[in-house]
């Protein structure tokens, strides 16, 4: 329905609901009409359906970008402020800074540049160490943002991923471990999905390929190995995953991602068990090295079987969720690929669907399954 609702620390007001007063269960901040939502170290930032950016929480840096620097306590705002009026379609919230798209694929960016992070050009070492109102960063085919620490990375529309800010562990993945104030191209083409975390940086290729940079002490880059001792991450893309890899999310020292299967894998620090795998690791390293699977997908899911039926025709049938809506769609050719919807079956209570319409191998026409509402 649009609600967006808020739980934990409280402590700048960063859950909205006008009061400082830490929350255990969830709260109803506000009843309709939000659309996405990002949570930085101590500020919290949310979209609603008319393209208005609007946050709360900590400001002392100026990462709600309203034209304040909240210097004295409270240090923050406990109310929803609008901060930009329309056109925004992406938020990010970093450790104490933000960043936004516009519909016409603008980057801008506000809050702390010490380490140069709002990729502005400048690192901003003197108080008040930041900007309060937000500032365009690059102009357009901006596509994808993520927020770290103290770093920030962004898409484009080619596919190529860029990085500025905090590089000291090499979460910028340029090969050094200089911080940088504007942004700098990391990888040329075919980055699909970014995710930046404390001081680590995951992305995705169009392969379905998962590679990651930066500090890996807790094995949070998921390559076998516990850096314990200086530089304590590598500077540069490392393959971690060679396919199958559909979403990502970095956390402060632990990383998750989900295969094509639908499962769940985690590698990184586990002290608060944050990787869900039923311990706490509480004993050095404090976690796990190796991409671990937590959550396994559902038998059969998103997989097709052919039945081959008399005549040499077959018949298609797919798993998927249960009671969920799936087309049947066919083309004659894939250049262009024309298609023309078949036949629209629900799935059963176990999840099966059992296409009726059966290709016919004299026609050589293309066949296609996909989710509808």
């Amino acid at each position: 329905d649009g609600s967006l609702w808020a739980m934990g620390d409280n402590e700048y007001g960063q859950l909205g609901d006008g009061s400082t007063n830490n929350m255990k269960v969830p709260e109803q901040i506000v009843a309709s009409n939000v659309t996405a939502i990002a949570a930085g170290g101590w500020h919290s930032l949310f979209l609603k359906s008319d393209g208005s950016l609007w946050a709360m929480g900590v400001d002392f840096y100026g990462q709600l970008g309203d034209g304040t620097f909240r210097t004295t306590a409270p240090f923050g705002t406990s109310q929803p402020e609008q901060i930009v009026a329309s056109n925004v379609m992406a938020i990010a919230a970093g450790g104490f800074h933000s960043l936004f798209l516009k519909s016409d694929g603008s980057l801008w960016a506000m809050g702390a540049g010490v380490f140069g992070q709002l990729g502005n050009g400048t690192f901003s070492t003197n108080p008040p160490n930041g900007i309060n109102q937000p500032e365009q960063i690059v102009a357009s085919n901006v596509t994808a943002i993520a927020a770290g620490g103290y770093h920030s990375l962004f898409l484009k529309s080619d596919g190529s991923l860029w990085a500025m800010g905090d590089n000291e562990y090499g979460q910028l993945g340029d090969g050094s471990t200089n911080n940088m104030k504007v942004p700098e191209q990391i990888v040329a083409s075919n980055v699909t999905a970014i995710a930046a975390g404390g001081w680590h940086s995951l992305f995705l290729k169009s392969d379905g390929s998962l590679w990651a940079m930066g500090v890996d002490f807790y094995g949070q880059l998921g390559d076998g190995t516990f850096r314990t001792t200086a530089p304590f991450g590598i500077s540069q893309p490392e393959q971690i995953v060679a396919r199958n890899v559909t979403a990502i999310v970095a956390g402060g020292y632990h990383s998750l991602f989900l295969e094509n299967d639908g499962s769940l894998w985690a590698m990184g620090a586990d002290i608060f068990g944050q990787l869900g795998d039923g311990t706490f690791s509480t004993n050095p390293p404090n976690g796990t090295s190796h991409p671990k699977q937590i959550v396994a997908g559902p038998p059969g899911f998103n997989r097709i079987s052919v039945q081959v039926l008399s005549g040499g025709d077959v018949r298609l049938s797919y798993e998927g969720i249960a009671g969920a809506n799936y087309a049947l769609d066919r083309t004659f050719s894939l250049s262009p690929a024309n298609w023309v919807p078949m036949v629209t079956n629900v799935a059963s209570t176990d999840g099966v669907l059992s296409l009726t319409n059966t290709p016919n191998k004299l026609s050589n026409n293309f066949w296609r399954i996909r989710s509808v509402p």
